[in-house]
């Protein structure tokens, strides 16, 4: 049963009924990310205090520089998960290669692995823009009983058990899902817990809000550009307003509650589309269909790609379910 103000501790344990893997390890699993969260919302908050805002000096898979708070996430969420034994594997966009974890007994019988950005957006750091962590949950399908292999990551974004992600703003929001809808949690710091402050939260079918990067504006395909100056074209409902934070937690998020679409396209400088599948858009999808809206590559359910690599990139339209299905119509038409 779903009672505002309850803790996310009392909520994951109310409805661990619903979930039909039920057997308290998945409660573990969401609590383990909660506390990461709230260490990591910690220093966050503090960023600006402590030496711990810029460049770490090193360079990710990705190709991207990263950043000190990158690092000292990423750190926290795999010790944190590593520590209560829970999972048997992480897959994280700051490591090269996934993470097998043995369990205590040395015989693998942890039945969970966990895909994890954990600080999306980290580049806003520098100039306390919102950031937020990401993270994607599977049974693994290996036997039990033995080391996780690649191809328990190599699932596809439907066979997701739960997805989530944090939001550190103004106010801290840990939202979820394991396949029953979607729920967000507000952290209060006097007493560092999680209350449900947003039960059951849903897309708008259509929004007036348009998120991307418009500076790409010349590089994207024509089908975006066409969607675009649909966009801002005066009739009736529109123009939409445009809106780019630059951290897809954030947007996504703001999406979520207002009513828009978030698009990532491919381009002539990223041929693939820059946000990572099993990290980023598998998640967000399924968040995204949970809560009445929708997310595709412009052509393909997200959910439905099979992915061949850890680190694969993929176009990302995401959304009120309209919007989507209105820019889809213009990728189709276009081509």
């Amino acid at each position: 049963m779903i009672k505002k103000n309850q803790t996310l501790g009392e909520f994951i344990i109310g409805n661990q009924a619903s979930f039909k893997y039920s057997s308290g390890e998945l409660s573990s699993l969401l609590n383990s990310i909660r506390l990461a969260a709230k260490v990591v919302n910690h220093e966050v908050n503090k960023a600006g205090l402590v030496d711990i805002i810029g460049a770490a000096g090193d360079v990710n898979i990705q190709g991207e520089n990263q950043q000190k708070l990158d690092v000292y996430a990423n750190d926290k969420f795999i010790q944190t998960l590593t520590n209560r034994n829970i999972v048997c594997g992480i897959a994280s966009e700051e490591e090269d290669d996934f993470i097998s974890i043995n369990s205590i007994d040395e015989n693998h019988q942890n039945k969970y692995i966990v895909l994890i950005d954990p600080l999306d957006g980290s580049s806003n750091i520098d100039v306390n823009v919102s950031v937020g962590t990401i993270f994607s949950i599977y049974r693994r399908v290996t036997p039990v009983g033995t080391p996780v292999t690649l191809e328990d990551f190599l699932q596809k974004g439907n066979q997701q058990v739960a997805a989530g992600y944090v939001v550190y703003g103004t106010s801290t929001m840990l939202v979820y899902t394991t396949g029953d809808g979607v729920n967000g949690f507000t952290l209060n710091p006097a007493i560092g817990s999680f209350y449900l402050s947003h039960p059951n939260m849903e897309f708008p079918e259509s929004g007036t809000i348009y998120s991307v990067n418009e500076g790409n504006y010349i590089h994207f395909p024509q089908g975006i550009k066409n969607y675009i100056k649909y966009c801002q074209k005066e009739e009736d409902d529109r123009p939409y307003t445009s809106r780019y934070i630059g951290s897809l937690v954030s947007d996504f998020h703001r999406n979520m509650i207002k009513g828009g679409i978030y698009l990532y396209p491919k381009s002539s400088l990223n041929s693939n589309g820059k946000l990572r599948l099993l990290y980023e858009c598998n998640p967000m999808a399924f968040i995204a269909e949970q809560a009445n809206g929708k997310a595709s590559d412009g052509f393909t359910r997200i959910l439905d790609i099979q992915p061949t690599e850890l680190h694969e990139r993929v176009p990302f339209i995401c959304g009120s379910r309209n919007m989507v299905e209105t820019c889809e119509s213009f990728l189709r038409n276009a081509q």
